[in-house]
């Protein structure tokens, strides 16, 4: 499957960048968000970012295709990760494959045991970016 376009605003991809050089750049969670910095067609201000597009600190509603399954995920730095409060670290699978996506896009979600789940966009609930607000 082609990975679809996204948009990235330049405030998270600094922030991200710092992230990445803290870190080991051989661990799989690092080289992927690297790889979807990378492939990056749109960068915006934070102020121009369409409310549509998921950001650093966003809340999405999306949809597992083959089951059904709804999920609220906001995607956050990994000091902020909370699977139970449905927090997903930017390092984890799916979280660097929600940055950037537009509503109504799907991205191929690894799941455990080597499955692939196709994931759909349904909305972004919030969007810190869009509402000035900009944790870290």
């Amino acid at each position: 499957m082609t990975a679809p376009s996204i948009t990235l605003t330049r405030l998270d991809v600094q922030r991200l960048e710092r992230l990445i050089d803290s870190l080991d750049d051989t661990l799989p969670g690092v080289i992927a968000l690297q790889t979807e910095l990378d492939r990056a067609d749109t960068l915006v201000g934070h102020e121009e970012v369409p409310a549509d597009v998921v950001t650093m600190n966003s809340r999405v509603h999306c949809r597992e295709e083959s089951s059904g399954k709804d999920y609220h995920l906001t995607l956050v730095y990994p000091k902020d990760a909370n699977a139970d409060e449905g927090k997903i670290s930017i390092l984890a699978p799916v979280g660097s494959a929600l940055l950037g996506l537009k509503v109504g896009q799907h991205i191929d979600w690894p799941a455990p045991g080597g499955k692939t789940l196709k994931l759909t966009l349904l909305a972004v609930e919030s969007q810190p970016a869009n509402g000035g607000d900009f944790p870290e």
